[in-house]
């Protein structure tokens, strides 16, 4: 067999095998110590109530990756620019450096309530707000690591052959930050779906995939409540492997 073949089929197939056996183990102990539901339900009555509920979590899911998605994309906007804008001008860094350690410190328990009350609770912007806050942190930092990785003999080049400012940016500046900045929109799409779940707990429209688990839980139903963190999931799994799809196609010219 092809020895990249037989790395790439590696990589995919080791997680495979072991949340096969995780998930295998996990059934055996629930069933041969007789684990209630209300403590760990088995895999195979979350999978039962995750078919017979698919339109339901279906429904929130979107709404819950909806919100995730719009955070996603302002946190990425703002950080990026932010960022150019502090690898330009270094008052600007200095300046904004406090914000930043600030806004990754908040935490989303006082955030949320906080901007429900600002925009409403029947309004989804809240849970967009939190989103785009827990997004733009690991994209601005990233993003100006990267705009600040240039080795001086690529500066010494540039300035060799008389290129202005923005063909140096062009040229060398933004090829090298962007496997930088994917990373941080890699991260980020994590944590904007962690974020507008977690918001969900707090206030707000009474849809989405949080306010469906606490419902599930306060009725009891637990399997339920699990089958909707399968659900969410499913859609860090999705953000996470488009992420890695995007950064791909952009970067598959480089080595």
């Amino acid at each position: 067999m092809n020895p990249v073949l037989r790395s790439r089929l590696r990589v995919v197939l080791a997680p495979l095998v072991f949340g096969v056996l995780a998930i295998a183990l996990w059934q055996w102990f629930v069933t041969a110590r007789n684990i209630q539901p209300y403590v760990l339900p088995s895999p195979s009555a979350i999978w039962e109530q995750f078919t017979g509920s698919i339109d339901i979590i279906r429904d929130a899911a979107i709404t819950t990756a909806k919100n995730a998605l719009l955070g996603l994309l302002i946190g990425t906007l703002f950080g990026v620019v932010c960022a150019a804008l502090a690898a330009a001008i270094r008052p600007i860094e200095q300046m904004a450096a406090p914000t930043v350690v600030a806004l990754s410190v908040i935490p989303i328990v006082a955030l949320a309530p906080v901007l429900y009350a600002m925009f409403g609770a029947a309004a989804q912007t809240g849970r967009v707000l939190v989103a785009a806050i827990a997004a733009f942190v690991p994209v601005y930092i990233n993003a100006l690591r990267g705009l600040r990785t240039v080795l001086p003999i690529h500066r010494d080049l540039m300035r060799s052959y008389a290129a202005t400012g923005w063909q140096a940016t062009r040229s060398v500046t933004l090829p090298g930050a962007v496997p930088f900045i994917f990373t941080g929109i890699r991260i980020a799409s994590s944590v904007a779906v962690i974020s507008a779940l977690i918001a969900e707990y707090f206030g707000g429209p009474l849809d989405g995939l949080g306010i469906s688990i606490t419902s599930a839980v306060s009725s009891s139903r637990y399997s339920l409540a699990w089958a909707f963190v399968l659900g969410s999931v499913v859609i860090g799994l999705l953000f996470y492997c488009v992420t890695y799809a995007l950064e791909a196609l952009v970067t598959r010219h480089r080595a």
